[in-house]
């Protein structure tokens, strides 16, 4: 095993020089201005004490960088993940209680360890069989879920902790007499203010800017009533040594969720990273990703830290700052280390209704209007997964919907590769062409053989396709009275067992009535397992040819001469 396996850094490490230093020294600074307000924010959503946002920005960064694949990718606290730690623990312990804070740990460690796990199994191309459809109706739907979650921080009403989703806005429509207009001002000025710097100052850290607005004009409205509550002051201090609830009964209880987490998690990253591979002409190596997003979480948990994933928006404004190597997220982390220390005590008079404010502007950046219009617009099935996903985040359980989506993901993977694209083919007969050679019949109508059936299969031949290929074979036999059939297998990628059963079957049905199933141009490897496993030695080394003039050729002498005589097609040189 190569040594640059186990540690990945060390192949980045050989561009490190001046230039890239300085440039990702800018990026970390960057980064770490824009996930203060973000790691507090979504710290909040997931239930936990501000600082533990922080914390996971500084942990979990560092040791993906190190272990992952990605130049640009950063990860942290997210707000999809987020969502739903809270959905996962709540059930079982009250927010902000030292039990949550312990399970929530728990969760990490359990979720690490399954990321883990799939990297070390080299399952990262798994990810390739999940649409990204599925994240993009969750988060949509988990944008609804934060705001609403939020409407009675910036309203004042009173909501019962635990409320589902209609009911929570049951509760906030019975309670409109409790409606504070100065913590919705405090709201809506901390939430334009942060738009408009956005507008203007496009790198400026615009969601910074709306606390300090926030802030000052709470102080404005702080004699006009009492209902305007605090932040409360963040700790000063690096991530504490922390322990996780390894009980038998605690891992069993979170088992099931923490997969959910996982499962979210490692889809967010190897996403985030391939959309900024595609920028940055970085090959990305999904199997490291896994490693590197499992050992963040799993080595976070012991400092404090919650589970955390890759982040759309730092990863993109890492890459748009100049990033060269995963240093920038590393820095990135030490200078959130300083902020920390510096300006903690600050968050004190940070009011809770500027903080909602804030968390109703990233849950609306949460929704992608472009791709959910677009999904809607032209795909059916992508559109069936997205409100699907949709639907089950806002009225089922959230580690639920994540399992549904990617289910019903998997199910119309299964359904579009078990019926492959079968055309017929024949052969082209136009006199200005310099070869003669096999062409799909719905392109151009050309006349076919009568004894012989070209067709062209486009895909593998697996325990999945099988009954689709049957039946198309059938239906040549039965209907056209053809039984001479000519595979053209160059499309074909893999023959799994149970498709070689059933096309030695098919083949033998075939003989019985004096016909053949034949093939032609199957790839090497292809070509290589089904010698392997016996296939070709049942069907006859004589059916399998490597070009199509000799397929032909051969073909051509088991056919009925006398059907031959009366045949005014002739399409092949033989039949002159």
């Amino acid at each position: 095993m190569k040594l640059t396996s186990i540690f990945p850094f060390l192949v980045w490490f050989k561009l490190v020089t001046k230039e890239s230093i300085k440039a990702d020294l800018l990026a970390g600074l960057t980064g770490a201005v824009i996930v203060l307000p973000q790691g507090v924010a979504f710290a909040t959503i997931a239930g936990l004490p501000p600082e533990y946002g922080l914390y996971t920005a500084m942990v979990t960064p560092i040791i993906a960088a190190l272990f992952g694949s990605s130049f640009h990718l950063v990860s942290g606290p997210t707000t999809a993940i987020s969502i739903v730690v809270f959905a996962a623990i709540s059930h079982h312990a009250e927010p902000g209680t030292p039990e949550f804070l312990s399970m929530a740990l728990t969760l990490t460690f359990l979720a690490g360890v399954y990321q883990l796990a799939f990297g070390l199994a080299r399952l990262g191309a798994l990810v390739n069989f999940v649409s990204h459809t599925v994240v993009i109706g969750f988060t949509a739907g988990a944008a609804i879920l934060i705001v609403t979650s939020q409407i009675k921080h910036v309203t004042g009403i009173f909501v019962p902790k635990g409320e589902s989703f209609l009911h929570t806005w049951g509760d906030l429509y019975q309670g409109m007499g409790e409606f504070n207009i100065y913590l919705l001002v405090i709201a809506l000025v901390t939430l334009f203010t942060a738009i408009i710097t956005k507008k203007l100052v496009p790198k400026a850290p615009n969601l910074l800017i709306g606390m300090v607005a926030g802030s000052l004009i709470a102080i404005f409205l702080k004699d006009y009533t009492t209902d305007i509550k605090l932040l409360g002051e963040i700790p000063a201090q690096l991530p504490p040594l922390s322990m996780p609830d390894f009980s038998f009964a605690t891992i069993k209880m979170l088992a099931p969720e923490a997969f959910a987490v996982a499962l979210l998690g490692l889809i967010e990253a190897v996403s985030i990273s391939r959309a900024v591979a595609t920028k940055s002409d970085q090959r990305i190596d999904s199997n490291q990703e896994f490693v590197g997003q499992g050992l963040s979480n799993l080595v976070g948990s012991f400092f404090s830290s919650y589970a955390g994933s890759g982040s759309f928006t730092r990863s993109g404004v890492n890459y748009e700052a100049g990033a060269k190597t995963p240093l920038s997220a590393i820095f990135a982390a030490i200078f959130l280390v300083i902020i920390v220390l510096l300006v903690a005590p600050l968050t004190a008079y940070l009011p809770i209704a500027a903080m909602g404010g804030i968390i109703l502007l990233v849950a609306y950046g949460l929704i992608d209007f472009h791709h959910i219009k677009q999904t809607l617009a032209f795909s059916k099935s992508e559109s069936a997964i997205l409100l699907t996903t949709f639907f089950a985040t806002l009225f089922l359980e959230l580690e639920f919907a994540i399992y549904m989506g990617v289910l019903l993901s998997l199910i119309l993977f299964l359904a579009r590769t078990s019926t492959p694209n079968i055309p017929v083919l024949s052969i082209d007969n136009d006199p200005n062409s310099a070869s003669r050679r096999f062409i799909d019949i719905e392109e151009k109508p050309v006349e076919e053989c009568p004894q012989l059936k070209v067709i062209r299969i486009d895909m593998s031949i697996y325990f999945g396709s099988v009954s689709h290929i049957q039946n198309t074979i059938s239906n040549v036999v039965e209907d056209e009275k053809i039984v001479h059939i000519l595979i053209e297998a160059s499309g074909i990628n893999f023959i799994d067992l149970a498709g070689a059963e059933v096309l030695v079957s098919e083949n033998k049905r075939l003989l019985k009535q004096k016909g053949g199933l034949y093939f032609v141009g199957l790839k090497p490897s292809v070509y290589e397992f089904t010698a392997k496993s016996g296939f070709i030695k049942q069907i006859g080394n004589d059916h399998f040819f490597d070009s199509k003039s000799r397929a032909i050729r051969s073909i051509y002498k088991r056919l009925n001469k006398e059907s031959c005589l009366d045949c005014h097609a002739k399409i092949f040189s033989e039949c002159k």
